[in-house]
Order: structure tokens, then C-alpha cells, then sequence
């Protein structure tokens, strides 16, 4: 656990770092993710859909949110594995609802590999979730959004900042569910452009990351190709930069990042000559931070 933690029953409080998850539910009729944190000076919540986002802050008293696992407490809303309660009436935000999560499918082991006991990371990542089923109703400024037969995912952040520049992309799609994030991560004196991907694909999860010996060949345009041994991993963005969303910047939520969360991307991933995914998403989620 970082020093500048406080913890009181395992929540997180965090006095020069922040601690986040990411919840994201996806059905025919629309997506909705929604990103409770503790950072220095309090919480958030933020809220995002296709037609907007907004940010919701939360004083230290009100708000406690787990490092190991995606709980979280924002005064009246509640996230956990099994469910999402969300009660949000402010100006320009009236969200209220309840959505019930099917069994959690997290992956094989920790996405970070060994990163995971390097001391003074930036940033550490966790995937809490490739893929589980939704039941439920949610309401965002008027509109209904009907999660009933729906899938959703779950990840988790925390440490300092954001890296500088980065690719993340989160797709659900029939039989599976993909996941890609390239970083410029600092290590000391030094830094290196860091991979991590998952793909779970007809019940099989295949990884690409750093500590495996995956390496970006190309990035640019809006998208990145990595690949490890004989396995090529393609991800473009298609649609915009989306919308913008609060990141952290040395634990205060004062950078702007954007995010598309449901934007047209290609994806391809190979192994040789052989073809394991080949896919156009109509309702991809992505963010591109790289000039």
C-alpha cells in the first residue's frame, strides 16, 4: 500500500494519490460508465454516456473507496461486485437506479505481472472484470437505460497520475471481451513505453504485455499495433475523442482527458497467419492522449 494512504475498513483515503474504478455497463439501447475515486482533497464521481459527462465531488467524510477490491461508498451511492446503487441529484446531473452484476470474470492472474511488487509505480492498473451480466435500470437526466441481458466491465487505478501519454481501449463483443492499454510509464531515471492487453475470446484469454515481451511496433492516428512473439494486436479508433473526463495529475483531479464511450474501432488480433479476431465495434470505448 502507497504511504500517503489512510485507511479505516479497508477504504482508501488517499492524501497525495488517488484510488478509482471504473464501471461499465453496455446494452443495445446504450452505455454508461461511472468512475468513483478518492483523491486528495475528497472523491468524485464521474458519469459518462454518449451524449455527455459530468463530475460529481464528494467531501473526504463522505466518501470511501477500496484499494483490493471495486467497492465503493459516494455519500448515497454505493459500488460493489454484485451491484451498483446510484442516487445523484445535483445541478445539471439527476441519475438514479440500481444495476445487479452477474459472477465476475477477472482474469488468469494480475494483469501487472511482477510490476506489481515495483515500488513508486505512477500508476497501477487492475482488471476487476473482462465481461459479466447486467440486470437493472438506470436513469440519467430523463433518459432510461434499460440494462436488462446487458454486459459490463469493471477495472481499477490508482497510485499518483496518469501517465503523460497513453492508449486505453475496452471492447465487449460477441464471445468475448478486449482490453488495451499502451503508457509511457516512468520508472526512476528512466521510462518505457508499457503494454498491457487482454483479449478473452470463446473462453480463452489471450495477453499481451510488457513482462511477456510484447512491444509497440506502431502507434499514431488514433490507434496502436502491438505485438509478442507470433501474436499482432491492432486497435484504431474510428469515431472522435469523445468527451472529457477528470484524471489525475500528482492525486488531484485536475488534468482533462477525453473519452469516447461508445465510438466506432477496429480491432485485429492474430497469431501468425491465423486470424483470431477481426472486428469493426460499433460502441467501443477508447481514449487516445498522445499528440
Amino acid at each position: 500500500m502507497e504511504k500517503s494512504e489512510k485507511t479505516a475498513g479497508g477504504k482508501i483515503f488517499p492524501a497525495e494519490g488517488f484510488c478509482g474504478w471504473y464501471f461499465k455497463c453496455q446494452a443495445p439501447a446504450g452505455s454508461v460508465a461511472l468512475i468513483p475515486a478518492a483523491h486528495a482533497g475528497g472523491g468524485s464521481l464521474q458519469l459518462i454516456t454518449d451524449e455527455g459527462s459530468w463530475n460529481v465531488p464528494f467531501a473526504p467524510k463522505q466518501c470511501a473507496v477500496s484499494v483490493a477490491r471495486p467497492r465503493a461508498v459516494l455519500g448515497q451511492n454505493i459500488f460493489c461486485e454484485k451491484e451498483l446503487r446510484l442516487g445523484v441529484d445535483e445541478p445539471g446531473l439527476r441519475a438514479a437506479g440500481e444495476v445487479r452484476f452477474g459472477p465476475l470474470s477477472p482474469p488468469a492472474y494480475d494483469v501487472m505481472g511482477p510490476f506489481c511488487a515495483v515500488p513508486f509505480m505512477q500508476c497501477r492498473h487492475r482488471v476487476a472484470s473482462m465481461a459479466h451480466s447486467l440486470s437493472g435500470r438506470m436513469e440519467v437526466n430523463g433518459r432510461v437505460f434499460d440494462f436488462d441481458g446487458g454486459r459490463g466491465y469493471i477495472e481499477g487505478d490508482r497510485g499518483r497520475s496518469f501517465p503523460a501519454g497513453y492508449l486505453w481501449t475496452q471492447c465487449l463483443f460477441e464471445g468475448g471481451s478486449l482490453m488495451l492499454a499502451v503508457a509511457d510509464v516512468p520508472l526512476g531515471p528512466a521510462a518505457f513505453r508499457g503494454v498491457i492487453a487482454l483479449v478473452r475470446l470463446n473462453g480463452r484469454e489471450w495477453r499481451l504485455t510488457s513482462y511477456l515481451g510484447a512491444r509497440v511496433t506502431a502507434l499514431g492516428g488514433g490507434g496502436a499495433t502491438v505485438r509478442q512473439g507470433s501474436l499482432c494486436l491492432t486497435a484504431r479508433r474510428l469515431g472522435g475523442p469523445g468527451r472529457p473526463l477528470r484524471a489525475p495529475a500528482a492525486g488531484v483531479m485536475e488534468r482533462t482527458v477525453r473519452e469516447n464511450l461508445a465510438c466506432p474501432a477496429f480491432y485485429r488480433l492474430t497469431k501468425g497467419s491465423r486470424v483470431l479476431l477481426e472486428w469493426t465495434a460499433e460502441n467501443a470505448s477508447f481514449e487516445y492522449e498522445y499528440p
